[in-house]
């Protein structure tokens, strides 16, 4: 289907239906011609005339016996694309060609050969022939060539008009901004204006630790004249213990194994052993390393259980190649992949790793899985091609091949490679999850498909930041403080008349809905009425839930993610109906509010004046303080007819909770 396997599609043709495709007595009467040319009707339409070249051409093979590939064929080295880079115009017209280069140093113009394809069509439409037409929308483009399993790409930008110089005289905090300023001088975009106090202190203390800040916190904030306070409060928030506790969900999201298949009291561990990562600061190649070669029970070792819930090269395979390289290698487990270079034998060869991966103990029983195995390695375990029946041998994605292991398991060997400093895509592969985590989205989006046809929105970005990485060690706490002290980091997410359209350069802050277990422990926090939580101790916040079985209306109606599905599980953090319903009416917010021991009624019992208590409730959570056209609306509570001091409390506290500006980071 995709011609990216050329034997499977040759033996399709020629073999297929006892040959029924081909007349080798009359090769212009082959039903493989007919059909092209629509002399029997085909659903696939006429492909193309009987007088033309690719007619006389495949007319030509059939007469020769259809053979599969000529001995002085040369292997195709690489293809090229040109332009490879160009700035267009509105209306512009473009022809692309692609250059087959082979080793034997012959080049040949393919460009009719090639398959042609634009990811962004109301930027720039491209034909079967590589005529582009750029179309009337500011933007950039990539034309994505693809010839014999190769592809390439062609970046195509159309830029506004800015003032030359315009923003040379922005603030500049490291390489991240100088970058990115370059960035948008190209596409011809103005960043937002820096954020305020108060945004920058719930948008670090949310993306850092998962939590509000605070009402005193933001009024100190507010309040203090040192021009280094931002860096100090991200390194405040970086020491804060709550910080183990974010992260580390994060991560579990993408590792965390169905209970019912590992055991609960696996999956407790490898929580925990989570945690513990976190709180330490493990370098990241350090933690992968701890992963790729964990062997021992999974009730005395956390990173084993992985494996309980992956009990096959295969399963590991994708989960290693998504999580760690950034790669959806799963798609090339039953063909090649449609979209990129990768075949069945390159994700073979990477599932031979585990290949030698031993067991022993109590296996898997869903839906009670209470026993326990032991992971070692042990000779004599093979991965075969499911199609050739080959073994395989161990061979990362654009590795090298491996010399004789002996002895050595080969997942000590993958772990050499991935934490390798030229690994080209263990460090890429982190900072763009961590920049997605903090933008909203990451350089390469999602954050798990680098492929040659879904390029970075910035390439020299990415890079310089994951060679900073590897610079300082993978230690995540230095990439997240190089990040949110950057200008870029720090913009605000109102728009401006050049970016407003702009939704992956980053020339503002996305606005991003808070994740489950922040929207459920900020309300908690704000009301001073801590959950319950089946199992864990009393005022235990959402970030320490361990199990997706562990009930809350809150966790599952802003979508926890459910581990019985095939993990890394993807946040859906988009917005729903049910979430304003559940903040809405949900019997837990209105207990909140009206708690003997929460903050509305310590408010009301205070000596604090109707508007001081105003001002509270806006600085607990939105970290900001009351406009005062907000603060005349929220008086009007206090003096309707029908309300007290306590009711009319709870009424602005109720209508602050719900409103997109809570449950969003801005």
């Amino acid at each position: 289907m995709f011609a990216y396997d050329p034997l499977a599609d040759f033996k399709a043709i020629v073999d297929d239906r006892r040959g029924r495709r081909l007349s080798p007595g009359a090769p212009e009467q082959s039903l493989l011609l007919q059909k092209a040319t629509l002399a029997v009707p085909h659903e696939g339409g006429k492909r193309f005339a009987k007088d033309s070249h690719a007619f006389e051409t495949i007319a030509q093979w059939i007469e020769e016996g259809s053979p599969y590939k000529h001995p002085e064929d040369s292997p195709l080295a690489k293809i090229e694309i040109s332009p490879a880079e160009l700035e267009a115009e509105k209306g512009e017209q473009v022809a692309f060609t692609v250059m087959a280069h082979y080793e034997n140093g012959r080049e040949r113009d393919v460009t009719a050969l090639a398959d042609f394809e634009s990811n962004k069509e109301e930027i720039v439409e491209i034909d079967a022939q590589g005529d582009a037409e750029v179309q009337h929308r500011y933007g950039e483009a990539i034309v994505v060539g693809r010839f014999l399993g190769q592809v390439v790409n062609a970046r195509v930008t159309v830029a506004k008009d800015v003032a030359s110089g315009a923003l040379d005289s922005l603030p500049r905090a490291s390489f991240i901004d100088d970058l990115a300023y370059a960035r948008f001088e190209k596409l011809g975009v103005l960043p937002s204006e820096p954020c305020s106090d108060g945004e920058f202190l719930r948008r670090t203390s949310i993306d850092l630790i998962g939590k509000l800040p605070g009402a005193e916190p933001v009024r100190t904030f507010l309040g203090d004249a040192d021009p280094d306070k931002r860096r100090k409060w991200v390194d405040r928030c970086l020491q804060d213990p709550r910080y183990a506790d974010h992260w580390a969900v994060k991560w579990a999201d993408l590792l965390r194994p169905n209970p019912d298949r590992a055991g609960v009291k696996s999956v407790y561990l490898l929580d925990q052993w989570l945690r513990q990562v976190f709180r330490e600061n493990w370098p990241l190649d350090r933690f992968a390393r701890e992963v790729l070669t964990a062997q021992g029970s999974t009730h005395r070792h956390g990173a084993t259980v992985i494996y309980r819930d992956r009990r096959t090269p295969e399963d590991l395979t994708s989960l290693v190649s998504q999580v760690f390289l950034g790669v959806r290698l799963e798609c090339a487990r039953c063909h090649h992949h449609p979209n990129e270079k990768w075949s069945q034998e390159d994700y073979y060869q990477m599932a031979a790793f585990f290949g030698q991966l031993k067991r022993k103990g109590i296996g898997v029983s869903p839906p009670i899985s209470g026993g326990w195995e032991v992971f070692y390695h042990g000779k004599g375990g093979s991965v075969k091609h499911p199609v050739t029946q080959v073994v395989m041998m161990p061979r990362a994605p654009d590795g090298p091949e491996l010399e004789d292991l002996g002895q050595r398991d080969p997942r000590e060997s993958l772990a050499d490679w991935l934490t390798e400093p030229s690994n080209p895509f263990f460090a890429r592969a982190m900072v763009n999850r961590v920049w997605g985590e903090l933008f909203g989205r990451g350089m390469v989006h999602p954050v798990d498909d680098f492929r040659a046809t879904n390029p970075p929105t910035n390439p020299a970005l990415l890079d310089a930041l994951a060679q900073d990485f590897v610079g300082h060690r993978y230690d995540l706490k230095h990439l997240l403080r190089r990040v949110t002290l950057s200008n870029l980091y720090q913009q605000s997410s109102e728009p401006n008349a050049s970016n407003v359209q702009d939704t992956e350069n980053f020339s503002r802050s996305y606005r991003r809905r808070l994740s489950a277990e922040v929207v459920a422990d900020a309300v908690a926090e704000v009301t001073q009425v801590p959950d319950v939580f089946e199992g864990l101790p009393q005022a235990s916040r959402a970030n320490q839930v361990w199990n997706f079985k562990i009930a809350s209306a809150t966790l599952d109606a802003f979508g926890r993610p459910d581990s019985s599905s095939d993990c890394p599980c993807e946040r859906n953090l988009s917005t729903s109906v049910v979430q304003a319903l559940h903040l809405m009416n949900a019997e837990s917010l209105q207990a909140k509010l009206g708690h003997k021991n929460g903050r509305v009624e310590a408010l009301v019992e205070s000596m604090s004046s109707e508007s001081e208590i105003i001002e509270e409730l806006y600085l607990s959570v939105y970290s900001r303080l009351p406009s005062p056209e907000e603060r005349e609306v929220a008086l009007s509570f206090y003096g309707a007819a029908d309300s007290d001091r306590k009711t009319a409390t709870e009424d602005v506290f109720w209508a602050l909770l719900n409103s997109a500006e809570f449950v969003f980071n801005h």
